[in-house]
């Protein structure tokens, strides 16, 4: 029998839009725009029902945004335009004309990108991805097991649930990302009484080698990811590591990429071989798992972002398929074909994290961030009524993932410490003075609402 191959890409990027841009801020969201989710856009619609797609809620937030598709579009046609002529300029004057040749080819990613988004209008990007999106997150992409209270935990859902039916007129088949593929039991029937029905979880080092789907006595099913098949691509020696492929650490002065990992000028029809042979490559491996439901999940950013090749990749896997005897289907309509086993009933708290515990998020590099944002959750919570849309949009906003990963990783300076300082005050000063501030919160989270917080 063939095996049975699901991709699963979640689509995730922080709250920045509106809050900073270079070098951290905006811009985070307008690169992974270009880069990666309007080309990927066109991949989805060749292949419907190939790839399951999570977007996450936040990310939806931004890219509907008042204002995001104009200054996006500004982005790329003025700033991306001039910052690929000066660096080719200046590879020109240092005697490196084949460097200035790559950046000029690179540039024309930019102004390609441009004229897709404006065929697709304003908002067009957001809805072609949601179009896409059979599953969703918590709203703004909280580590659900270090939400202090079952109030905390039905909000991110409902929020980002709500979010998501609104934007795809009210379909949704139960499929939900845990945020880092943070999973607790405790969370089952909050996830249940949610109506969410599956969730991928990494029990890489807890029950090594079961890939089979676990149920679950009062929640959702669990779906275990296939971490052999995924470090196939991520991980440090993965795929994105070879000679062939560009350089993303090596920089021109505008932080442009015209080298390959080999240090050679980077070569776009190389690379796009290696794509194809590194495509061949991973479905041979699957090709070997007779019978089985592989799961292969991936962030979307790496594809594209990260590694620059990775829709190349994700192309060529998506046509070679079939003739490596691998049929590619949905999570969702693969998971009722596939036989399921008991979870146990002693699993501990796992991430998809180094290590896969809460560390990440919780370690003492940022325990003083983890308690303050308990702290203020049950601030928040014990505001009842009184805690305004407001205030519980900062307390969305202080929950992200996002700053403590980035804090872990200390991979954007001061921008995350910033980012959740001001949130957390921004919170208290909305508790401290009820209804006299703006309910909005930028774009994030319209759809959340303080009853949200409480039992249904």
């Amino acid at each position: 029998m063939a095996p049975r191959l699901s991709l699963v890409l979640h689509t995730h990027m922080p709250y920045v839009e509106g809050f900073g841009t270079w070098p951290f801020g905006e811009e985070w969201l307008f690169e992974a725009a270009a880069t990666v989710y309007v080309p990927l856009l066109r991949l989805l619609d060749d292949h419907p029902s190939a790839v399951t797609l999570s977007v996450t809620p936040v990310l939806a937030d931004q890219l509907y945004a008042p204002g995001v598709h104009s200054r996006l579009l500004s982005f790329l046609r003025d700033l991306r335009v001039t910052t690929h002529a000066l660096d080719a300029e200046g590879c020109r004057a240092g005697g490196e004309p084949e460097l200035a040749a790559e950046v000029e080819r690179a540039g024309g990613d930019y102004s390609r990108a441009a004229d897709a988004l404006d065929a697709l209008g304003d908002g067009g990007l957001a809805r072609g991805l949601m179009k896409h999106a059979a599953w969703t997150s918590s709203a703004t992409h909280a580590v659900l097991p270090l939400v202090a209270t079952d109030a905390g935990v039905r909000l991110q859902l409902r929020a980002g649930i709500e979010a998501h039916r609104a934007r795809r007129d009210g379909a949704w088949g139960g499929g939900f990302w845990l945020p880092e593929c943070a999973h607790a039991p405790w969370l089952h029937p909050l996830l249940e009484e949610a109506g969410v029905h599956a969730t991928c979880v990494d029990l890489t080092d807890v029950l090594p080698g079961v890939n089979t789907p676990l149920e679950t006595e009062d929640g959702p099913l669990l779906v275990p990811i296939d971490r052999k098949v995924l470090e196939l691509v991520w991980s440090d020696g993965g795929y994105p590591a070879g000679g062939a492929y560009r350089d993303t650490h090596r920089k021109t002065v505008h932080h442009h990429n015209p080298w390959a990992n080999d240090g050679a000028v980077y070569d776009r029809d190389r690379a796009r071989e290696q794509a194809a042979a590194d495509a061949r490559d991973f479905l041979t491996h699957v090709a070997a798992r007779d019978g089985e439901l592989v799961v292969c999940a991936l962030d979307t950013e790496l594809l594209g972002h990260h590694w620059y090749e990775g829709l190349d990749w994700l192309e060529a896997l998506l046509d070679l398929a079939p003739s490596h005897g691998v049929e590619l289907i949905g999570l969702d309509d693969a998971l009722p074909l596939t036989p399921t086993i008991p979870a146990p009933p002693d699993l501990p708290t796992t991430t998809w994290g180094t290590p896969r515990t809460l560390w990440t998020w919780d370690g003492p590099q940022v325990a003083d961030l983890a308690f303050a944002t308990r702290a203020a959750e049950l601030r928040t919570i014990a505001a009842g009524p009184s805690a305004d849309a407001r205030a519980i949009r900062e307390l969305l906003a202080l929950q992200s993932s996002d700053w403590a990963f980035l804090i872990t990783r200390d991979i954007s300076g001061p921008y995350p410490r910033d980012r959740a300082d001001g949130h957390l005050a921004a919170l208290n000063a909305a508790l401290a003075a009820p209804g006299t501030h703006d309910a909005a919160l930028r774009s994030l989270a319209p759809f959340a609402d303080p009853a949200m917080l409480l039992v249904p």
